[in-house]
């Protein structure tokens, strides 16, 4: 179980709080859901990120009640799990390496993939970007996105459906993190990739060497220690490796070693 499931299975005690049932019996799928900026106002912590003090992101806690989160409504009745209520692995190095390096960056027209509640797109406005978009499909996140750029005082434009269908945005460079956990996502982010490199965009992905990556594909550029996925600021400090890779077209790099690809992926990958 990844540690992410372990979060959404926790019980009364755990970050997604009671899910069964509300204190009066009811299931909550049947309650209205909460507004999104209101709830996210109102039960989580704008704190810095572990690895990134320059950036401050509303943020799950112990007693946040996440499980309100799930609730059916008109969009269908499976909605997404807060995925943005938490930074990730893959974000955080990417993150990390555009402060550390703005001249990624700089000058640039930037999409955030995939953007969750904006770690990579804010890094990417702090670091000079001329333009900034964030691509994400979840209300929530999009509401956290919002509320985070406006306290890190950075401008970040979302585009709210799913971009990977269609041709590349008009940008110099398209920033993936944490989007290769599964393998359908994958095979479409990738084939999305694929039509940005072919017109000229660059591919940076950030990743803790999940299963599902095109290693064959891929250039690291770093790699640092970042917090596990899910570790709010009540838990003990633990780290875990992640690295950002640039994409490159398919051919254009040395078939790697088989047992070169199995070290890579290392204990416990295709984990959240």
């Amino acid at each position: 179980m990844t540690d992410w499931q372990k979060l959404v299975a926790g019980g009364a005690s755990g970050v997604m709080g009671e899910r069964a049932t509300s204190r009066d019996g009811a299931s909550p799928h049947h309650r209205p859901r909460p507004d999104a900026q209101r709830f996210i106002r109102e039960n989580t912590r704008l704190v810095p990120v572990r690895s990134l003090p320059e950036i401050r992101l509303h943020t799950a806690h112990q007693s946040t009640g996440l499980w309100r989160l799930g609730e059916t409504d008109d969009d269908g009745p499976e909605p997404p799990p807060p995925y943005w209520a938490f930074p990730w692995a893959g974000g955080m190095a990417l993150a990390r390496h555009i402060l550390d390096r703005p001249e990624t960056v700089a000058g640039r027209r930037v999409l955030d993939l995939g953007a969750g509640s904006g770690l990579v797109a804010i890094a990417a406005a702090k670091a000079g970007a001329s333009a900034v978009i964030a691509a994400e499909i979840d209300r929530y996140a999009i509401a956290a996105l919002g509320l985070n750029a406006a306290a890190n005082g950075v401008a970040v434009a979302v585009i709210a459906h799913d971009v990977t269908a269609g041709p590349p945005p008009a940008v110099d460079l398209v920033a993936v993190g944490d989007l290769y956990y599964e393998r359908e996502l994958a095979d479409r982010v990738t084939a999305f990739l694929d039509r940005c490199l072919a017109a000229g965009i660059e591919v940076l992905i950030g990743d803790p060497r999940r299963a599902y990556l095109p290693y064959e594909r891929l250039r690291i550029l770093a790699e640092y220690a970042v917090p596990d996925v899910g570790e709010t600021e009540d838990e003990s400090h633990t780290t875990k490796p992640s690295a950002v890779f640039a994409l490159e077209p398919e051919g254009a790099l040395p078939s790697p070693d088989p047992d070169d690809v199995v070290a890579a992926l290392g204990p416990g990958s295709g984990d959240a």
